[in-house]
């Protein structure tokens, strides 16, 4: 399916990508990322598109393993709610 974005939610952004003037989400983006790749290593990932955003990124509802991945993000600490409401359901 190719890369994408998590429906609902906002990870921290790697060096350099957050502009400037905008407030992004705090935290380390090495330790979001690698939480992702940990919930995701080993099962099959699954995802649903549900629409695209103004810079025509396609924005993504993903399970791995019956785990809303947007969801267990959130739960991890590793990203916050925003830009939707999570529905936090296996899959």
């Amino acid at each position: 399916m190719g890369r994408g974005r998590l429906y609902g939610i906002d990870a921290p952004e790697m060096p350099g990508a957050c502009r400037e003037a905008r407030s992004c989400t705090p935290g380390d983006p090495y330790a979001s990322r690698d939480n992702l790749r940990w919930i995701v290593t080993g099962k099959e990932v699954r995802c649903h598109q549900i629409t695209t955003d103004a810079y025509d990124r396609r924005i993504l509802q993903c399970w791995a393993g019956g785990v809303d991945l947007a969801c267990a993000q959130v739960a991890a600490g590793q990203a916050i709610e925003r830009y939707g409401r999570l529905n936090c359901r296996s899959e």
